[in-house]
């Protein structure tokens, strides 16, 4: 059974004892060393009617980032740009992590690693890639296309219309797309309004479904 102080020793370990201070108790999670991602629930506090941070911690889920070398197999070796599906605990990242690095092998890759959980102090980065984090992902496009000049760049997770929109805006400028998006299908895909913009572009050349079995196959869109 689990204590308040069980609670509380977690959190203040992951955030070095300055837990209100983390801008992404406002997201509802904190990043602990090493890109472990601790997920938090509570009493929210809200600030103009958004979410400020968390108090009263009554529960957390850890997401353990592990690295699994090779693990993208055949995918590697596909060509174009390349989105990953699934749903929460699939897989999506640690697939992500393998792909740009073995891309890496023959292209230069940049990464904007907004939550510091793709390649993480301990976690070995790729031949040719260049790593942008704690920057927003739609800034960190931007960056990366104006200054680093890469044939390939890859994200974690587009969730709001900015990323979209940077990703169009880097799309067909000679450089590859590498991301992840949270839905279990394609069809769910295309319900989200925040990737219709994605989709009706064919911005992917290949869409890659991953189960929980951490499983993947190639989904076209319809």
């Amino acid at each position: 059974i689990v204590s308040k102080d069980d609670l509380s020793f977690v959190v203040n370990t992951a955030s070095s004892y300055s837990p209100w201070a983390a801008s992404s108790m406002r997201e509802g999670y904190l990043t602990a060393a090493g890109g472990h991602r601790i997920g938090i629930c509570g009493e929210a506090v809200l600030n103009n009617g958004m979410l400020a941070t968390v108090r009263n911690i009554h529960s957390l889920c850890i997401r353990v980032a592990r690295d699994f070398p090779g693990i993208s197999g055949s995918a590697s070796v596909l060509t174009g740009s390349i989105l990953l599906l699934g749903p929460p605990g699939s897989g999506k990242t640690t697939l992500l992590r393998d792909l740009l690095r073995r891309i890496s092998a023959n292209e230069t890759v940049g990464v904007v690693d907004q939550r510091g959980e793709i390649f993480p102090e301990g976690i070995t980065r790729g031949r040719r890639m260049d790593v942008l984090t704690g920057c927003s992902k739609a800034e960190g496009i931007e960056i990366l296309l104006r200054t680093m000049g890469p044939a390939c760049i890859g994200v974690d997770e587009i969730t709001s219309e900015a990323d979209a929109q940077a990703l169009l805006r880097a799309g067909w400028c000679g450089v590859r797309l590498v991301a992840t998006a949270h839905a279990a299908t394609v069809e769910d895909l295309q319900c989200r309004p925040v990737y219709k913009p994605l989709t009706q572009k064919r911005l992917f050349d290949h869409i890659l479904v991953l189960n929980r079995d951490k499983c993947w196959k190639e989904a076209k869109i319809s």
